[in-house]
């Protein structure tokens, strides 16, 4: 038997599914999506191409899970600072820091994930995330909690416009943005909107 097959065989389970999106993603950062191919992944992964296929039926698809595999290693965590204003800027801060290298090697070494994600770079984010609680709404909970907001008043734009504007400067520069430019997203464009769902005495009823 094959030495790679029987690797690959020793494995199972979670194990040998991260095993298969580290060498997914170890040939994307290397070679970028345009030369990623299925065997090649295999071959680094020491197993074979039915492995790999009896997972993720096309290149794209596990493109995008070696992506989500990567990133959620590494997990933002927001504390309650005790307010909107804080908990809206540690998470603009992560991202800014820890997230922007997922913007960059998306657009520009993985540019064939893009293209074939059904709705651009907004459907690619769908399908990256898909339904799954995010920060921002836990955020945005805790303010309704605490009366700072009203969670059912926020416009869907508006309660994701932190995350809008973070993304633009990260698409637009490629570079970190300045703290200065991140309380302004903060202060100037999103709480002055947000803050004004709030029903008169301060109260959510």
């Amino acid at each position: 038997m094959d030495s790679k097959e029987t690797q690959g065989r020793r494995r199972r389970g979670a194990a040998l599914e991260s095993a298969l999106l580290d060498a997914a993603w170890d040939e994307l950062d290397e070679h970028g999506f345009a030369a990623l191919t299925m065997e090649a992944v295999a071959a680094r992964a020491g197993t074979s191409r039915p492995v790999l296929a009896r997972r993720w039926a096309t290149r794209s698809d596990l493109a995008l899970a070696a992506i989500r595999h990567h990133f959620a290693a590494e997990p933002i965590q927001v504390p309650d600072h005790g307010s909107l204003r804080e908990d809206t800027l540690d998470l603009l801060r992560q991202m800014n820091t820890r997230r922007r290298g997922l913007v960059t090697e998306v657009l520009l070494r993985f540019s064939g994930v893009v293209t074939e994600a059904d709705g651009g770079i907004a459907g690619l984010r769908e399908r990256l995330i898909g339904d799954q609680p995010t920060q921002l709404g836990a955020i945005l909970e805790r303010a309704d909690a605490r009366g700072e907001i009203d969670l059912a008043r926020l416009s869907p734009v508006v309660a994701d416009l932190p995350l809008t504007l973070v993304r633009h400067e990260m698409l637009m520069r490629l570079t970190p943005a300045d703290d200065a430019t991140l309380q302004s997203f903060v202060d100037d464009a999103f709480l002055p909107l947000a803050l004004a769902t709030r029903r008169p005495g301060g109260g959510t009823q």
